[in-house]
């Protein structure tokens, strides 16, 4: 079962609980509007679902509301940041802005953040960013319980460090990539456990390393103790790129990599190294809208294959799901709502219960 709203009701319910968890209207309502926005755009993984973590993570004196990113090093084309643990949906979006500033005037930018809490849907960066007519390439780790398993390997060493891509079409919808390394994204495997639904097989293994549907593995502590993994996408090249995230997003923008036992915590860190290119200085701008457009013309003069409806780019099924739910509602299962409805009852705030 499961429960719909419009996403202005959303929005409205998740700032009151934002805010009575100590920010500011201003921040309440923009982590509130990011996360449903990442509802809207079809990624639950990164929506509402998120607030019962957020609560638990504050409630623990991880994430810092009100927290603003500290510049650390500003060095031309180079810029690096603190995110002080601050919401991500905040310091990432204020690292985003001094990083476009900066493109705009040198061509390029080059920008590491650090100790971010939850950036949330990466794509949301790289939407500002071609917004703005720029190329984005963004690198991120995630410091939290490991939950993906390096290829050959048998239990959780990373988190699930997604790598995205935005690249602007001169007078069309930007071609936006943004995807885990893994082979879904954690919260996805949150839903489908909260939904009552298996997944298909190749995405999981249990706490024995063995292969599983189930995706309670990764979302609940087994008999022993002990959680399973999610799997690389892609095998060996998956694995490639996830712990490039880790070295780019962690190691180089000073946030940290992973190398120590799990534990409880509810905090989630991100590190995010962001490249920048202004085509227009580049010099290569009038190839670059012709060529790109060109592409994309080709590829859809591809015949549709059976069994799908249409050939799509990145970045379409989003825009999608964006007119579908705004039209529609947003639906939220009754088992993530439940843990919304508890964790906002920790703060004081009531919230309709499902059904």
């Amino acid at each position: 079962m499961s429960k719909t709203f419009t996403a202005d009701a959303l929005r409205r319910q998740m700032a009151a609980v934002l805010g009575a968890a100590g920010s500011s209207a201003e921040e309440a309502r923009q982590v509130a509007d990011n996360l449903v926005m990442a509802n809207l755009s079809g990624h639950d993984s990164h929506g509402v679902g998120m607030i019962p973590r957020y609560v638990e993570s504050k409630l623990e004196g991880g994430l810092q509301p009100n927290t603003s990113a500290k510049v650390t090093l500003d060095a031309g084309s180079m810029l690096a940041l603190d995110g002080q643990h601050g919401y991500g949906q905040v310091v990432g979006v204020q690292a985003m802005e001094m990083a476009m500033a900066r493109a705009a005037q040198t061509g390029s930018c080059i920008m590491a953040l650090a100790h971010a809490h939850h950036l949330g849907r990466i794509g949301h960066f790289a939407e500002m960013a071609v917004g703005r007519g720029l190329v984005a390439i963004h690198f991120v780790n995630v410091l939290s319980r490991p939950v993906v398993a390096p290829w050959g390997g048998a239990d959780g060493r990373f988190g699930t460090n997604p790598c995205c891509i935005g690249v602007p079409l001169k007078g069309r919808e930007p071609f936006v990539l943004d995807f885990a390394t893994s082979r879904v994204a954690q919260g996805k495997m949150r839903v489908a456990h909260n939904e009552g639904r298996q997944v298909p097989p190749g995405y999981l293994i249990d706490q024995h390393g063995r292969a599983t549907t189930d995706p309670g593995v990764v979302v609940v502590p087994q008999s022993n103790g002990l959680l399973g993994a999610l799997m690389p996408f892609g095998e060996h090249k998956g694995y490639g790129l996830a712990v490039a995230c880790e070295l780019l997003g962690g190691a180089l923008s000073g946030g940290g990599t992973w190398h120590r036992a799990p534990d409880a915590r509810r905090e989630v860190l991100n590190g995010m190294t962001t490249i920048l290119i202004d085509p227009q200085r580049l010099g290569t701008a009038a190839s670059f809208e012709q060529e790109a457009l060109g592409f994309i013309d080709w590829l859809r003069q591809s015949p549709t294959a059976e069994g799908f409806d249409a050939l799509r780019v990145a970045g379409e099924p989003e825009r999608e799901a964006r007119a579908q739910r705004e039209r529609e509602g947003i639906a939220i299962d009754d088992t993530t709502w439940d843990e919304i409805v508890s964790a906002a009852k920790k703060l004081g705030v009531a919230l309709p219960a499902a059904g």
